[in-house]
C-alpha cells in the first residue's frame, strides 16, 4: 500500500506539497489578504496535487496528478506568459503565482510562494 508521503508531487512529498497549499491558503484568507500572485499560486498547487484541470496556463487535460514533464512544461509555458504580454490571458501577477508555486513542487526553487 503507498502512502500520501510516498507518493510525490513533482519532486516534493505530497504530504509536503498538501502543507505549503494549507499554509498559504491560512496565510491569505479572506477576501482582503487574497491577491491575484496567491489565487494563482493556490491553483497551481491545486493542479500539482490533481485536484484542478485542466492546466492553469496551457488548459492541457491531465488525467490525475500530472507528472513532473507536465509540471515543468507548465511552469515553462508561465514564464513565456509573464514574458510576453500578447501571450497573456489572465494577469500577470496570477501567471506569476502559478510559476512559482509549480517551480517550487518541481524543484526549481527552494522556497514556496508566500503571499
Amino acid at each position: 500500500m503507498t502512502t500520501n508521503a510516498e507518493v510525490m508531487v513533482g519532486v516534493r512529498s505530497h504530504d509536503d506539497a498538501e502543507e505549503a497549499h494549507r499554509r498559504l491558503e491560512a496565510e491569505a484568507a479572506g477576501p482582503d489578504q487574497q491577491t491575484q500572485y496567491t489565487r494563482g499560486a493556490l491553483t497551481g498547487y491545486l493542479w500539482a496535487l490533481g485536484r484542478g484541470a485542466p492546466a492553469p496556463i496551457t488548459g492541457e487535460a491531465t488525467d490525475g496528478p500530472p507528472n513532473l514533464q507536465a509540471l515543468t512544461a507548465e511552469v515553462a509555458a508561465a514564464t513565456v506568459q509573464m514574458g510576453d504580454s500578447t501571450q497573456r490571458t489572465v494577469p500577470r501577477d496570477y501567471i506569476h503565482g502559478v510559476r512559482d508555486a509549480l517551480a517550487w513542487v518541481c524543484g526549481q526553487s527552494e522556497t514556496p510562494p508566500r503571499p
